[in-house]
C-alpha cells in the first residue's frame, strides 16, 4: 500500500512538474482560430519554445530561461494583456502572431490587416491633382504645416507633388474630399494606415491612427501616466511625438475575422504575456463521422499549422 502511494505521488508530482515547466494542454474554447484550429479541440503548448517563463510572476517578476522570440505565424498561447492581477494568473488566449516586434502592418479601420503594400508611415509617393487647384493645395499645405514641398512635375494638366503618408493624410483631412489626390505608385486604400509594432528600446512616433492604441499600450503595460487630448499623446505630464519602449510587442489575430478575442480587442500583446507556442493538438471531435462510429487516427496528434 505504501509502495503504490509512494507511486501515486511521486507520478502526481511528475505531472505538476511537467505542466509548470514543460508542457501545457488547453482547450480551444471557440471558434476564432478555425480553420487551423477547431472549438473544442485539446492542443499541448510548449513552454520552452520561446524560452521558458519562470511562473510565480507576482512574487519573482518577469523572467525567462533561454528566451527566444516568436516566429510569425506561430500560433500562440497568452494570457490576457487587459486582463486585471498577476499576469500568470489572467485569462488564457490563443491566436496567430502576424506581427513581430519592430513590424510594420497595414491596419484598416477596423484594425483588420490588408493586403496593402507595406509602407512607413513618413516614405514619399508622388500624387497628381488638378492644377486648376493649385492654390487651394498651396494654402492648406500651409495651414497643416507642410513646407518645402514643390512640385515634382507635370502630367496631362495635374500637378505633380510627393507626399508621405502622414502628409497626405493631413492634407485629405484638411481638404475634406475638395481635391481628388491620384497615386501614380502603389497607394493604400482609404482608412488603411501603418501601424509599427513596438520593440524594445526602439521609438514609435505618434501618428493621428495609432496614438489610442500607443496611449493604451503606454499605461497598461510600461507603466506610465499617459493620455490623449486630441490627436495630441501627453507621457507624464510631457507631450511627446514619439515613445521608446521598454519591451518586445506583438500582434495577433484570430483566424476568424469575426472573433474579437485577438488585437483588436486588447492591442499589443508583451512578450511578458506569451506562455508558449501551440504545437500539437492530441484530441479533436472533428470527424466525417459521427464519433460513437469509432476513433480516427487522425483526430489525434496533428501539429499546429
Amino acid at each position: 500500500m505504501k509502495q503504490l502511494l509512494k507511486a501515486v505521488l511521486i507520478a502526481a508530482a511528475l505531472v505538476v512538474l511537467i505542466k509548470v515547466f514543460a508542457f501545457t494542454s488547453c482547450t480551444i474554447p471557440s471558434t476564432g482560430m478555425e480553420n487551423s484550429l477547431l472549438r473544442g479541440e485539446r492542443v499541448i503548448v510548449n513552454k520552452w519554445s520561446y524560452g521558458l517563463r519562470l511562473p510565480l510572476m507576482g512574487m519573482t517578476g518577469y523572467h525567462r530561461l533561454a528566451a527566444r522570440g516568436v516566429e510569425r505565424g506561430d500560433i500562440v498561447l497568452f494570457n490576457n494583456p487587459a486582463g486585471k492581477g498577476t499576469i500568470d494568473r489572467r485569462e488564457l488566449f490563443i491566436n496567430r502572431c502576424i506581427g513581430l516586434p519592430g513590424d510594420t502592418l497595414m491596419l484598416n479601420g477596423q484594425l483588420i490587416q490588408t493586403r496593402d503594400q507595406v509602407l512607413s508611415p513618413d516614405s514619399k509617393l508622388v500624387y497628381a491633382y488638378p492644377g486648376e487647384q493649385e492654390d487651394l493645395i498651396v494654402e492648406a499645405m500651409r495651414r497643416v504645416g507642410i513646407g518645402d514641398n514643390k512640385l515634382v512635375g507635370f502630367d496631362r494638366g495635374d500637378f505633380l507633388r510627393s507626399f508621405s503618408h502622414y502628409e497626405i493624410y493631413l492634407m485629405r483631412q484638411e481638404l475634406r474630399g475638395q481635391v481628388t489626390f491620384r497615386s501614380l505608385q502603389t497607394d493604400t486604400a482609404d482608412g488603411v494606415h501603418p501601424f509599427v509594432v513596438p520593440a524594445r528600446g526602439r521609438a514609435v512616433r505618434v501618428y493621428p491612427w495609432n496614438a489610442k492604441l500607443l496611449c493604451n499600450t503606454i499605461v497598461q503595460h510600461e507603466g506610465r501616466q499617459a493620455r490623449l487630448q486630441g490627436d495630441t499623446l501627453w507621457v507624464d505630464g510631457r507631450r511627446v511625438t514619439s515613445y521608446t519602449f521598454t519591451k518586445d510587442y506583438h500582434w495577433v489575430a484570430s483566424n476568424n475575422s469575426v472573433s474579437l478575442c485577438d488585437s483588436r480587442l486588447f492591442g499589443f500583446v508583451p512578450d511578458d504575456h506569451i506562455i508558449g507556442r501551440a504545437s500539437l493538438i492530441w484530441f479533436s471531435k472533428d470527424t466525417e463521422e459521427p464519433f460513437w462510429h469509432g476513433f480516427r487516427w487522425k483526430r489525434f496528434f496533428r501539429l499546429v499549422q
